[in-house]
């Protein structure tokens, strides 16, 4: 039982430390040869796990190779737009200047109620305010609405806005985040102080959000009944 528990856990790190090499996505961006190997490294990492009896590097090796040949690839199609389009396909576009291309659904295999849920998600619910609508490589859809149905910007109206940089959260739970802090240009002194002024000791702060025009809000901690 503890060798089985052992090896699990090991293999767990190891899934993780791979997963993290191939980069950040979601399952939904992931591109083709991605998906392959993840796949892949799920149903290799189950067979040392069932049985306990077969060597653990069986394991490791595969996955190894597995994420070097991803790493490998994944530079290629970096260098090569042609090696790059092999693999992943190319984007390809199903609404063009207002029109459904239905050779190009038909190609995907995407049905109208495909299109239609796709187009809801991204809050569009008139077909006909769609100018261009194009499937990327990941199979996510990208939109762009005719100009007459676009909503106006600041820009448009002429109203400028000031620019207060990102909010973020730099205490979560009594922790301070230093790379919020940091990315904020703010200072462990500046919310001491503020913390100080309003009589709320670290630890009773649930959230403190902060920007660089040092623009907060703090949520405290309800009390546990």
């Amino acid at each position: 039982m503890s060798v089985s528990l052992i090896r699990t856990l090991l293999l767990y790190i190891v899934i993780i430390a791979a997963v993290r090499l191939m980069g950040k996505r979601q399952i939904s961006e992931l591109q083709t040869s991605e998906l392959v190997v993840t796949l892949l490294i799920s149903d290799i990492a189950a067979i040392p796990m069932q049985n306990t009896g077969q060597p653990l590097v069986s394991g490791f090796l595969p996955i190894a190779v597995l994420v070097s040949c991803e790493l490998i690839v994944s530079t290629l199609m970096m260098k090569s737009a042609k090696f790059r389009r092999f693999v992943c396909g190319k984007p390809i576009i199903v609404i063009n200047n207002g029109k459904v291309d239905q050779s190009q659904m038909r190609r995907l295999r995407m049905s109208t109620e495909d299109l239609s849920e796709q187009l809801r998600q991204m809050d569009v619910f008139n077909l006909e305010d769609v100018a261009y609508a194009i499937v990327e490589t990941n199979g996510k859809l990208s939109v762009l609405k005719k100009p007459d149905k676009l909503q106006p910007d600041n820009s448009m109206l002429g109203i400028v806005i000031p620019d207060n940089g990102i909010e973020a959260v730099i205490i979560s739970d009594g922790e301070i985040s230093e790379f919020s802090v940091s990315l904020c240009g703010l200072s462990r002194e500046w919310i001491d102080g503020i913390l100080q002024g309003q009589n709320i000791a670290l630890e009773d702060v649930f959230i403190m959000t902060a920007d660089k025009q040092r623009n907060y809000n703090i949520i405290k901690k309800e009390a546990v009944s």
